[in-house]
């Protein structure tokens, strides 16, 4: 895990690829408290039989969103960005989904520093985040993830 203790020390970062999380499984028991959080109980997503006999995958698979949600929690694994006061997750960027995450499948995010700027006191980082699957070639995502953080 790299530590970030404020701005010249994020700028420093700039064009490199930081680290990556740990592994993460997806299983089903995550891919249904996402379906009742969010009210997207598809079967591609929630039917087990139905998944297997017509879906294209041959099980179900996690929630598009549901592999976006994990983006803060594997964050945290990779950078440890301290003194700040206040962090937003203020958007993503360049955004593409390049394949599925089947249930009990493993995920980790790789991030790069791609721009650190200082707005007036606010520093604005784009990160790419790219999701890894585990025996995958194809990420599941990738797309600039921007934070902006008030440091102390």
């Amino acid at each position: 895990m790299i530590v970030i203790n404020n701005f010249d020390e994020y700028k420093a970062l700039e064009g490199q690829m930081i680290g990556d999380s740990a592994w993460h499984m997806i299983d089903q028991d995550q891919i249904n408290r996402f379906a009742d959080a969010t009210l997207d109980d598809q079967w591609i997503h929630t039917d087990k039989e139905r998944a297997e006999k017509e879906g294209p995958f041959k099980s179900t698979i996690a929630h598009g969103y549901l592999t976006l949600s994990l983006i803060p929690y594997l964050w945290k694994q990779i950078a440890d960005v301290r003194n700040v006061k206040m962090e937003i997750n203020y958007g993503i960027e360049n955004l593409k989904f390049g394949d599925a995450v089947p249930v009990n499948s493993e995920v980790k995010l790789q991030a790069t520093v791609k721009s650190v700027i200082n707005l007036k006191g606010t520093v604005k980082a784009v990160v790419e985040a790219k999701l890894l699957i585990k025996d995958h070639i194809k990420p599941a995502y990738t797309g600039d993830v921007v934070f902006l953080y008030h440091f102390s």
